[in-house]
């Protein structure tokens, strides 16, 4: 996780997740609509995710 996706993770959510999957976005712009805060925590928690 880099500098980059962690502040556009912060700013804009959603665009931080867009490369993660239809699903993962369409949750973190629900996320976003109802708080910002939560679709910044969603946000890191999926970038924060190891690859398998």
């Amino acid at each position: 996780m880099s500098i980059l996706r962690v502040l556009l993770a912060i700013f804009f959510p959603p665009f931080a997740v867009i490369d993660k999957g239809c699903g993962s976005f369409l949750i973190i712009f629900i996320l976003t609509i109802c708080g910002w805060i939560p679709g910044v925590i969603g946000a890191l928690i999926i970038l924060n995710k190891s690859k398998t």
